[in-house]
C-alpha cells in the first residue's frame, strides 16, 4: 500500500512539474526521498568543479537523488572529515575528486568498510588498496592529453630548444599529463631538453612565481609547459615581465574560459581540453548501472582535445566564457 501511495504520489508531482515547468522551488524535492550522494572535489570555487558538481546535482535529482557538494579547500585532512561525516551520515553513495591522490586512501576505505559505493571522478586515487575499493572512475585521458601538448610543444619550437615544466605531484592526473608530455618527446626522438620540473601548485600566483624563478635560472628557454590554465597564465605573466613573449611558448591544460581567452589572445600556444559535462554525466550514470547490477566498467577515461588558436576564433563557449 505504502509503495502504492508513493508511485501515485510521483505520478502526480510529475504531472504538475511538467505541466509548471518546475524550479528549484518546486514540491518535487519533496519526492527526491531515495536517497542522497555525497560529494567533495578539490575546491568549489574552481569553476571546473564548479559546473562539475551543478551538472552532478542536476544529473542525481532525474534518478531521485539528492547531492550534497562539498570543497576539500586543498587540504587532504579536511576531505577525510568529508568523508568521514558522509559515512556517519549514511550517505548512499560518494562522488570523490581527491584533494590528494593517496592521502585520499583512509577516507574511501572508511567508506568502503561502511558499505558505501565510491565512485572517483577527475583525479584517480592512487593508495594502492584504497584503489582498489573504488567502484568506478570517470575522468579525462591525461596521459594521452599530456601527449598533445607534449606535440604541441614540439610544433611550437620546430622540434628543438629547451623547455620548462609547471607540475602539480601530489594529483595523478597531473603526474600523468607530465608523464604523457615527456613521452611524446622522447618516442618522437625530439632534441628539446627539459632543463627543470618544478610545482607550481596549479595556482597563478605560484605559476608566476616559480616562473620567474625559472626564467632566472635559465634565461635562455624556449617554452613552458604547466599543466592547467591557472599555473599557465601565472606563467605568461612572468614570460612577459620579463619581456620575453617572443622567445617563449607557454603550453597548458584544461580549456577553461580563461585558458580559451588565453588561447585567443595568443598567451597560450594551446591547451588540450577536457570535458567536465561528461565527466559529471558519466560519474551519475555509473552509480545508477551499479544500483541496477549492470556491470560498471573500473575506468573510463574521456580522450581531451586539442585548443589552438584556430579552436579559439569562432568558438561560441569561448565566446559565452563556458567549458
Amino acid at each position: 500500500m505504502k509503495r502504492l501511495t508513493l508511485l501515485l504520489f510521483s505520478m502526480v508531482a510529475t504531472f504538475f512539474l511538467g505541466g509548471c515547468g518546475g524550479d528549484a522551488d518546486s514540491p518535487i524535492h519533496a519526492i527526491e526521498a531515495k536517497g542522497r550522494i555525497g560529494m567533495t572535489c578539490m575546491d568549489l570555487t574552481n569553476p571546473f568543479f564548479k559546473l562539475i558538481a551543478n551538472v552532478m546535482t542536476e544529473e542525481a535529482a532525474l534518478q531521485g537523488y539528492t547531492v550534497t557538494a562539498l570543497s576539500g579547500e586543498l587540504d587532504p585532512a579536511k576531505q577525510n572529515s568529508q568523508l568521514s561525516d558522509f559515512v556517519a551520515q549514511g550517505y548512499d553513495a560518494i562522488f570523490l575528486n581527491p584533494v590528494d591522490s593517496k592521502a585520499v586512501g583512509q577516507g574511501v576505505k572508511a567508506a568502503h568498510e561502511a558499505g558505501i559505493p565510491v565512485f572517483s571522478f577527475d583525479i584517480q586515487v592512487s593508495d594502492e588498496e584504497a584503489a582498489k575499493l573504488v567502484v568506478s572512475h570517470i575522468g579525462s585521458d591525461n596521459y594521452q592529453g599530456g601527449r598533445l601538448a607534449g606535440e604541441s610543444m614540439m610544433r611550437a619550437l620546430g622540434n628543438k630548444g629547451s623547455v620548462a615544466i609547471l607540475s602539480l605531484p601530489e594529483v595523478s592526473s597531473c603526474i600523468l599529463r607530465v608523464q604523457g608530455f615527456h613521452d611524446a618527446l622522447e618516442e618522437a626522438g625530439s632534441p628539446i631538453k627539459i632543463v627543470t620540473e618544478l610545482s607550481g601548485k596549479g595556482s597563478r600566483d605560484a605559476g608566476y612565481t616559480v616562473a620567474t624563478d625559472i626564467l632566472q635560472a635559465h634565461p635562455d628557454i624556449n617554452g613552458i609547459f604547466a599543466i592547467n590554465d591557472p599555473s599557465g597564465l601565472g606563467a605568461h605573466a612572468a614570460v612577459v615581465k620579463a619581456g620575453k613573449e617572443e622567445q617563449i611558448t607557454v603550453v597548458a591544460f584544461d580549456a577553461s574560459p580563461a585558458g580559451k581567452q588565453g588561447v585567443f589572445e595568443k598567451k597560450l600556444y594551446d591547451t588540450p581540453q577536457q570535458f567536465p559535462r561528461k565527466m559529471a554525466v558519466g560519474t551519475v550514470q555509473a552509480f545508477v548501472d551499479y544500483l541496477a547490477g549492470n556491470e560498471v566498467e573500473k575506468k573510463v577515461l574521456i580522450p581531451c582535445e586539442n585548443y589552438v588558436h584556430e579552436t579559439s576564433v569562432n568558438d561560441e563557449s569561448r565566446i559565452a566564457e563556458q567549458w
